[in-house]
């Protein structure tokens, strides 16, 4: 019997079709019915997978620890992510820089390899993101984060673009031309954030971004660098613009997004965040994106989302909640092919901007809590990340369909329901709390031309008070630490095992069929396995 394995994940977004049920009141009730019909046999073309691209990291150095290595590993595994980009890289803590007596630069690059070695043996690569700048080559003071990254420009110029030619030339010694290649590197971080990350001015971001571009391509040309990896979607045609004028370099431009309406950087969560209700948050940013570089000069540049997620802060407690997965899976779709990569930020919790964290969870970035606790979010991309190759014809606007080589077939659906009260709540208010899910009705998946035979249905879901390890952090009490039994026990419950399995049998050329009740943000995960 020929092996055929569905995978199908399923939330809501309800289309259209109504059934009745009689109540206690004998009154008719209205129940959404959302259909997803799939054929086996009718393909779309082959899967973009800019979802597993990338993903973020707080800084090199925290890249040091064993248990971010141990995170790491694990969320590349599960999750397939291909390159990792994290601030810092320069920064004094790397010991990367320093001057002798009489000015002289001396380079040390013996931590970045312990780091870079690391990614390597877990087949991972450096999305490099070239910041900040060493204390001993900035022009002044002024620092961001706990961690005091330096956001000054260089104080000259030539030992920069000579420190940025030595690194990549010690990376091309060590890991070879081809390898290199497929490298990217991005000049800075959120340079229109000023002050912020970076205390000079758009011109002055220009300038760094040539000097870096052409130490690169001295080394090797097809060697790749972009920028200008900006808050908010900015300076995208300037940079473009820019080095079209003046002949500088560029193969990708860089920028991020948030999905709350108001500010850019807020690492205690102070100021307080708001869920957008505009249902084209971050994804219309990045088809905008797209837009801009179409029109441009240089209108075949890769584009990379080099940062994003539901808010900004990492002291936000959606990032925590379950409604985060759904957010997710609502935003790559609606991207598309627009973006080249969409950088998750952060995998983990191991994450001190704002110093380190005081409680297990605290609204942090990470797919994992700093205890390797899975969030629902990182399902989402486990999810995902079972999607096969090639992308079957699917008419349900919140889903993919997809099949692999082998002929196992996958399905991923979902509904994004912004619960979000408005204006007058910030999301440190809100998603802190209990949040029952309401009912969205029925999801129906109809899956016709599947082989003949017997198979293994595994049901799995990710939704209030399942894989919702927050939830059950509240139902203990929100203990300010967990002791080693209570972090056991909230990851043996939030563990990805299946809801349910059963065993059927598909005959006839007959469609397979299954209905759920669906609520709100729920993320069902169906599996059939041929027997």
């Amino acid at each position: 019997m020929k092996k055929t394995s569905i995978v199908l994940l399923a939330l809501t977004y309800l289309t259209a079709s109504f059934t009745f049920a009689q109540n206690k009141t004998g009154k008719k009730a209205e129940t959404a019915e959302r259909t997803i019909n799939i054929d086996f046999r009718q393909q779309k073309g082959p899967l973009n997978t800019m979802f597993k691209e990338c993903v973020g990291a707080g800084r090199a150095n925290e890249g040091l620890r064993a248990d971010w290595q141990q995170q790491l590993a694990y969320v590349k595994k599960e999750c397939g992510f291909r390159y990792i980009r994290m601030h810092g890289l320069l920064t004094d803590d790397m010991a990367v820089y320093k001057e002798d007596k009489n000015g002289n630069p001396e380079y040390n690059f013996m931590y970045i390899d312990v780091l870079f070695d690391f990614l390597q043996s877990i087949g991972m690569k450096p999305f490099v993101e070239l910041g900040f700048m060493p204390g001993s080559l900035a022009s002044g003071n002024e620092t961001i984060f706990w961690w005091r990254g330096n956001v000054t420009p260089p104080k000259d110029y030539d030992k920069w673009s000579a420190l940025i030619r030595a690194l990549a030339q010690h990376f091309t010694e060590r890991y070879g031309t081809d390898e290199v290649k497929t490298w990217y590197f991005e000049v800075w971080n959120e340079p229109n954030l000023s002050p912020g990350f970076w205390s000079g001015t758009q011109q002055d971001y220009f300038k760094l971004y040539q000097y870096t571009a052409q130490a690169i391509k001295k080394v090797n040309k097809d060697y790749r660098v972009g920028g200008p990896a900006t808050a908010g979607a900015a300076w995208e045609s300037e940079l473009i613009d820019y080095c079209h004028q003046h002949k500088v370099a560029i193969d990708f431009i860089s920028t991020h997004a948030y999905g709350v309406k108001q500010g850019y950087l807020d690492e205690f969560g102070n100021a307080g965040t708001v869920l957008d209700k505009n249902p084209m948050s971050v994804s219309g940013d990045v088809l905008q994106s797209r837009k801009e570089i179409a029109a441009s000069p240089i209108p075949d540049l890769e584009l990379h989302y080099t940062e994003w997620s539901a808010s900004y802060t990492p002291s936000d407690p959606i990032h925590d909640s379950y409604h985060e997965a759904a957010y997710v899976l609502q935003k790559l779709k609606q991207v598309g092919d627009a973006a080249n990569s969409m950088s998750y930020w952060v995998f983990t919790d191991i994450f001190e901007e704002a110093g380190p964290r005081f409680t297990p969870f605290h609204g942090g970035f990470g797919m994992l809590n700093i205890q390797g606790i899975n969030k629902p979010v990182f399902y989402a991309y486990q999810f995902l990340n079972r999607l096969g190759n090639v992308e079957l014809v699917n008419k349900d606007s919140a889903s993919w369909a997809c099949k692999d080589a082998s002929g196992n077939t996958q399905i991923l659906a979902w509904d994004f329901t912004n619960t979000h009260p408005g204006d007058s709540v910030h999301n440190q208010n809100y998603y802190i709390r209990d949040l029952p899910s309401k009912p969205k009705g029925k999801l129906k998946v109809n899956l016709s031309n599947v082989p003949d035979g017997m198979y293994a249905l595994e049901v799995y879901k990710v939704g209030y008070r399942s894989n919702d390890a927050y939830s059950d952090y509240l139902l203990m009490g929100k203990p300010s630490q967990l002791n080693r039994q209570q972090v056991e026990q909230i990851k043996k419950q939030n563990d990805g095992s299946p809801l349910s399995r059963e065993i059927i049998t598909i005959k006839n050329g007959l469609p397979f069929s299954k209905e759920l009740d669906i609520r709100e943000n729920d993320v069902f995960f169906l599996e059939l396995k041929a027997l």
